[in-house]
């Protein structure tokens, strides 16, 4: 009987230690099944993360636009952009000079999303190049207040700038030398004046190059005895702008067509540019950017066009 007793127990014992063994197992199994669905869950969070940075680098990268080029043009393009950014804070544009050529080439090799130029002709290469007219711009001969010279002709104009016409009494005005002001190569401004003004007659050696319209209208603002050439939305009552063949430089007379030294604006991009870049087009050709460019002294293109 103690035998039969101690086999049972010992069955027992052994189907104990089966299920221990049973349950173990079962428990291992299930830790490792946890630790892989951890695992698993960590992967697809990493997933969700790097595509997420991936978007947001695009996001910013994409809402990102420069505007280079025309420094004619380069105080109304930041007054326009600023305006435009307060209206789309997820927008950053950064505006920036350089001249109509740098604008055109920065189009070109994509350093700029929008290039800025103030040319009467284009060059060939714009041609790839989509074209948009923002405004047009007069072109303005500025002295300082205190010259009493208020009228040039066309051919006086050409004679002080190829260098033959040296001293104001030529032409009516004090004994003192013309301190001829120009700007620098690759300006819009200075190749619209040429094309319109010289027309094939060389600069005079003795001029003075200035880097853009603001260092132009500083230099004749310093020096009594300079004449130079600016954008008309830069003149201020600390230079006199001239009259010239008796037609003042005004808003109407550049409209009517009677003031014949003006200049386009271009803005210009790439074929297919993306959308948020034309959002800034748009907002600058529409109402809203036109009314700005009129009350900051440039003729708007709509209402110039209209004329011609």
């Amino acid at each position: 009987m103690k035998i039969v007793e101690k086999a049972i127990q010992e069955k027992i014992r052994r189907s104990n230690l089966i299920e221990e063994k049973i349950a173990e197992k079962k428990k291992q199994r299930k830790k490792k099944k946890s630790r892989q669905n951890l695992k698993m869950r960590k992967e697809i969070v990493f997933l969700i993360l790097s595509f997420f940075l991936i978007f947001v680098s695009g996001c910013t990268k994409r809402s990102t636009i420069t505007m280079a080029g025309s420094t004619a043009f380069l105080p109304f393009a930041d007054q326009l952009a600023e305006d435009y950014m307060k209206k789309n804070p997820g927008v950053n544009i950064n505006v920036q000079g350089g001249g109509s050529a740098v604008g055109i080439q920065s189009a070109l090799n994509g350093t700029a999303q929008i290039g800025m130029a103030d040319l009467v002709t284009l060059p060939p290469e714009a041609n790839k190049l989509k074209k948009f007219v923002a405004a047009n711009d007069a072109i303005c001969l500025v002295v300082h207040p205190s010259n009493k010279i208020d009228n040039l002709t066309t051919e006086q104009i050409r004679t002080i700038y190829s260098g033959k016409i040296k001293n104001w009494m030529e032409i009516g005005g004090i004994d003192k030398p013309i301190t001829v002001v120009s700007r620098e190569a690759g300006s819009g401004t200075r190749s619209s004046f040429e094309d319109l003004m010289l027309k094939g007659l060389k600069l005079g050696e003795d001029a003075i190059i200035g880097d853009s319209n603001g260092t132009v209208r500083e230099t004749i603002i310093n020096d009594p005895n300079a004449i130079g050439y600016i954008s008309h939305g830069v003149v201020n009552e600390k230079v006199k702008a001239l009259k010239i063949d008796g037609i003042a430089a005004s808003p109407e007379n550049t409209v009517a067509g009677k003031y014949k030294l003006v200049r386009p604006i271009y803005l210009l991009i790439k074929t297919g540019a993306e959308t948020y870049v034309r959002g800034i087009l748009d907002y600058i050709l529409g109402p809203e950017g036109q009314k700005t460019i009129q009350e900051q002294g440039l003729i708007p293109a709509k209402i110039y066009s209209k004329t011609k």
